[in-house]
């Protein structure tokens, strides 16, 4: 087998083209029968002198035109002639593109954060901005006052109608420049002392830990289970610490997935009772309906609720909003407005009248159906894997198998176009991390680059660098 490999230093073009060539040929022209096993991937870069990237991309290429065959375990090998389609060497399978995709390389696809599609949303925040223009000159020269936005916090009151947050109105709503900030002014409510604690779950969206930076308080984490924070692990910590907030995103756990059900809910806002906690549900990720009750409704004394209209419309306007316990209100207003007044009032504009247009949660149910198609195509990629995923959640939480830390997956995975979120991202600096990386849905390449992107992952994860025996 040894012959058949090109020298790839010399190479003109992509080396990954010249070495797929190289296997088609030898496979087309007997040298390597049907059956015959490759080499691992890095241990075919090692021989070439190439990043395992570029021997994975080779491998993906010949997969989807059935030369290769690659199966969870077992590796890659030449496929029957009868599985082989044929590919014009000027215009490779995945280089086709159709005329309405607008294509970025075809080989970098991000996959660090979730990437919404344009169903019609682009339209209509352009109309609403065109609308704005054309309103009395004086909204466009003064400050706002906290009267200029009562209209729009009673549409985002209309907005979350459907949501289980217990009695709202547009009082309770505090308008914020996204979930990052609704986050930041919640604990500059809450927060007293001069070195405050708050409680994450173990594996928790980044933001919490960097707000408590900014606040100069300390984070601990908490340990989990498939269905959130465990009930025991928050009291321990709760009265080892003397923590005041606990951060928590029980709809849409932030990176794995998962969901916590009422029944858990209920035991941690008895501890959170119990301890006089206070508790921030950020619910920036549910893209659909809510399956259970909000911690403001559940313990309504203690329940603040942080969301946005990055995941569901557009991160581009920046707006989110926040709600206290009904008894909290005022401390959050104050903190909002010392903060920064409040958000600018022509974008304010333009989120009322998005919200307040029906069409609006039609785009929104439209966006939902094309993040739930791309999920699924992830999951026929990758589903044999350990992977979890829904396809009302636009990231999915791989759990890596044996041979494979997430570390050197996401350096391989880069190597080979596709950037992805190490576990290590999530995990507090004291923690420890599992073998794991988060995956988000990227609806602004085409379904084939996307698709494409996950093979890629594929023949990586069938070709582990080290097999370690559990």
């Amino acid at each position: 087998m040894g012959t058949i490999w090109p020298e790839l230093e010399s190479a003109t073009g992509p080396k990954y083209r010249v070495l797929a060539d190289a296997i088609r040929q030898a496979a087309g022209g007997g040298e390597l029968g049907e059956g015959t096993r490759l080499p691992p991937v890095r241990e075919l870069a090692f021989q070439l002198g190439v990043t395992p990237g570029t021997v994975a991309r080779a491998y993906t290429v010949l997969t989807d035109e059935g030369v290769l065959t690659a199966g969870v375990g077992r590796g890659t090998f030449v496929a029957p002639r009868a599985r082989r389609v044929e590919v014009s060497a000027a215009a490779p399978a995945e280089d086709v593109w159709s005329q309405s995709d607008t294509p970025p390389d075809v080989y970098a696809v991000s996959l660090f954060s979730p990437r919404i599609p344009d169903v019609g949303q682009v339209g209509a925040i352009r109309a609403a901005l065109a609308q704005v223009g054309a309103t009395d000159p004086m909204r466009l020269l003064n400050y706002p006052t906290r009267d200029s936005y009562r209209a729009v916090r009673e549409a985002v009151v209309g907005w979350l109608s459907d949501v289980p947050l217990g009695p709202v109105d547009q009082e309770d709503i505090v308008l914020t420049n996204g979930g990052q900030n609704g986050i930041c002014v919640a604990l500059q409510a809450i927060l007293r002392g001069p070195s405050p604690t708050i409680l994450v779950e173990d594996l928790s969206y980044a933001g919490f830990r960097r707000a408590a930076e900014l606040l100069r308080a300390d984070v601990v984490g908490v340990a989990m289970d498939a269905q959130g924070v465990i009930p025991e692990a928050l009291e321990e910590a709760a009265r080892r610490t003397g923590a005041q907030v606990f951060c928590t995103t029980p709809e849409v756990q932030n990176p794995t997935a998962a969901f916590c059900p009422l029944e858990r809910r209920q035991a941690l806002a008895a501890v959170a009772e119990k301890y006089d906690l206070q508790i921030i549900e950020d619910d920036c990720y549910r893209i659909g309906n809510s399956k259970a009750p909000s911690y403001r409704a559940l313990a309504p004394e203690r329940g603040w609720h942080v969301s946005t209209l990055s995941k569901t419309l557009t991160p581009a306007l920046r707006v989110g909003y926040a709600l206290a316990p009904r008894d909290r209100a005022v401390d959050l207003r104050r903190a909002a407005e010392y903060g920064y007044f409040g958000i600018s009032e022509p974008l304010a504009e333009v989120t009322r009248i998005l919200l307040s247009d029906p069409k609006t949660r039609d785009l929104c149910a439209r966006a939902r159906v094309r993040i739930g198609e791309y999920v699924r195509l992830a999951v026929n990629a990758l589903g044999r894997f350990d992977l979890s995923w829904d396809p009302e959640v636009p990231f999915l939480w791989l759990r890596l198998p044996p041979g494979w830390r997430a570390a050197g997956f996401c350096r391989a995975a880069e190597a080979a176009g596709v950037q992805i979120r190490s576990a290590d991202e999530f995990a507090l600096r004291t923690g420890r991390a599992p073998h794991a990386v988060r995956i988000a849905v990227n609806c602004q390449v085409s379904p084939a680059s996307f698709e494409n992107a996950m093979l890629r992952l594929r023949a990586l994860l069938d070709n582990p660098p080290e097999q370690i025996s559990v």
